[in-house]
């Protein structure tokens, strides 16, 4: 924390006044000669959001970020705090961070007038310069801009004309800081043009007082596509008046989908040594949202929010830890039974349309999973032929006989030795799997063998019925199939 000081001392350091704007274009400058991050932890955006964010704050822009839910804009928003610089000077007691070189609050320009140079200055870190607000329907322009303070006259004895009297809201407090609003079209229309003066005018009007109080601020606005027509829109002048519009999008594939949940999951060290989540896994668990997106039962205008991963990352290596504690092993791997866990993470991360509602949240997302198993079984195996043709063998013929004289029984509650004791009885899969993936590790290559099984119950070559802790796969017709 800096100590205070005088006006005096504030010039003779050379401090010069700058706008945020130029303040966040100098720093801004600084970091891309020296090649570095502009934007830490903002992955899949460096070709498309980032170089956007760059000129819109070079050119000084209010910027409205317009994306589907889960696409990173308030990680943006508040990753703007770093192009700020670390301490700023404001007039000591102002509630408006007013800068003593253009002082815009009556507090301030009498004092100022007052003491002059003994004018006392402290200092503002950076961290405090953020000011984020939700637009919910209950908005009100006294929230935002601010009212008049009856106890406060009372206790000055000012009359209500007095400038003094007024209570400033949380868009004149955030003066020379960055203000976010999110979700903008849920702000009621008449809260919307509140700000139309503020974003290019500067004025503030307030009970009737119509101050001129060019107020420094960096605006950022969010807003969800769907929004314009679900819940409210951006009227047209504001729209006008915000800079640059910029969008925002999801991750365009697995390979970036997976470093996103990698590092936005919260998962412990300890965890991270005692179980083992194969590459399959990973990939698989980012199918599922690829594949959400491409739902009929989704909404797809109310997007799937890359949350879903990250908490299904989460419920899985909690499934894990689960067997950990209930078995005594010290260790463990993530099978693709444990993706039935997930199942919560997703119901609870996407809007079903009228046919979705019909077949049930829980159904869509275990359909979801099968989607999944299904394109990741086909990036790494052939194609199960939908009719058997008599005395013509395919890849998968000895697996399905092998099932017409046994069944398997795979727990999610079985240690790794038993579970996979179990999967190594059926040698046709064994031999298939490493047939087909000799390139895959030990890990991946025992996750595969379960999506196989997996995909010969979704094509129909097999049964699956799911009973408490435990999958029994069978003979086509002999089991039920779980989602039918």
């Amino acid at each position: 924390m800096k100590k205070d000081i005088t006006f005096k001392e504030l010039k003779k350091s050379g401090y010069t006044h700058k706008t945020i704007s130029q303040e966040i274009q100098t720093n801004l400058i600084t970091k891309i000669k020296a090649k570095e991050n502009v934007f830490e932890g903002l992955l899949g955006y460096e070709d498309t959001v980032v170089p956007q964010l760059k000129k819109a704050l070079l050119a000084g822009h209010h910027i409205n970020l317009l994306g589907l839910r889960g696409q990173a804009k308030t990680r943006i928003a508040r990753s703007m705090i770093t192009l700020l610089d670390e301490y700023m000077p404001v007039v000591k007691g102002s509630e408006i961070n007013d800068s003593p070189f253009q002082p815009i609050s009556k507090f301030a320009r009498d004092l100022i007038a007052e003491l002059g140079d003994e004018t006392p200055i402290s200092w503002v870190h950076r961290s405090e310069r953020f000011f984020e607000k939700l637009a919910t329907p209950d908005v009100n322009v006294a929230d935002l801009i601010g009212d008049i303070d009856p106890i406060k006259a009372a206790t000055l004895k000012l009359p209500y004309s007095d400038e003094r009297v007024l209570h400033y809201g949380m868009i004149p407090r955030a003066n020379r800081c960055i203000f976010v609003l999110n979700e903008l079209p849920d702000l009621q229309a008449r809260i919307q043009v509140s700000l139309f003066n503020i974003l290019q005018e500067g004025d503030v009007q307030i009970r009737g007082f119509q101050l001129r109080m060019p107020l420094d601020i960096q605006f950022l606005f969010t807003a969800n596509p769907e929004d314009y027509t679900n819940r409210g829109s951006i009227v047209t002048p504001l729209k006008d008046r915000i800079g640059s519009q910029i969008f925002t999008h999801y991750p365009k594939s697995i390979a970036l989908a997976r470093q996103i949940t990698e590092q936005e999951a919260s998962i412990s060290e300890e965890d991270k040594t005692q179980i083992t989540v194969p590459d399959l896994a990973k990939n698989m668990l980012e199918e599922v949202a690829f594949a959400a997106r491409e739902s009929e039962f989704v909404d797809a205008k109310s997007g799937v929010s890359a949350r879903l991963t990250i908490s299904a990352m989460e419920n899985l290596m909690a499934a894990a830890k689960l067997r950990l504690i209930e078995s005594g092993a010290e260790k463990t791997t993530v099978r693709l039974l444990d993706f039935m866990s997930i199942v919560p993470s997703i119901t609870g991360k996407i809007e079903l349309v009228y046919e979705g509602e019909q077949e049930g949240a829980d159904h869509v997302a275990k359909l979801l999973i099968d989607q999944a198993v299904i394109t990741q079984f086909e990036q790494l195996f052939p194609r199960i032929p939908k009719l058997e043709k008599d005395g013509i063998k395919t890849p998968y013929t000895d697996i399905i006989k092998w099932f017409n004289e046994n069944t398997a029984e795979l727990s999610y509650a079985d240690s790794d030795g038993e579970f996979y004791t179990e999967l190594e009885r059926i040698t046709p899969l064994n031999e298939f799997v490493q047939e087909y993936g000799d390139q895959l590790t030990t890990e991946d290559q025992n996750f595969a063998k379960e999506v196989v099984l997996w995909a010969l119950t979704i094509s129909k070559k097999l049964d699956r019925l799911e009973n408490h802790h435990h999958f029994t796969f069978d003979s086509a017709g002999i089991g039920k199939y779980y989602n039918k």
